[in-house]
């Protein structure tokens, strides 16, 4: 099961700071809790959500419509803790328009 996180404005997605490693994200805080990643499951590229643009953008093309994000899917630990017993799997989006890391998803 998991689970879209929404953020500010019903927006999806909830802010995030990331640390980039050579291959992707190596670590993210999310409010004052800092996770680490431990592994990297999949990545991908996707065309950002055209229902969340702005009416007046609907009416005409947009770049914000055909616009690219990445998305890493990872398995991440929060610090401090045993990556055998706390591990989470988390969703984490580079928004290249926002200049922002969104948690995207998180999976039980």
């Amino acid at each position: 099961m998991s689970r879209v996180l929404v953020g500010a404005e019903g927006r999806v997605g909830e802010e995030v700071q990331v640390e980039q490693g050579s291959s992707g994200p190596a670590q993210f805080w999310r409010g004052q809790s800092r996770y680490v990643v431990g592994e990297l499951l999949d990545s991908w590229v996707e065309t950002a959500p055209w229902w969340q643009a702005d009416s007046a953008e609907r009416r005409g093309a947009s770049a914000d419509l055909v616009a690219t994000r990445q998305v890493w899917r990872l398995e991440a630990v929060r610090a401090g803790r045993s990556r055998m017993s706390f591990a989470g799997v988390f969703d984490l989006s580079w928004e290249p328009t926002a200049n922002q890391w969104l948690l995207v998803r998180v999976h039980d």
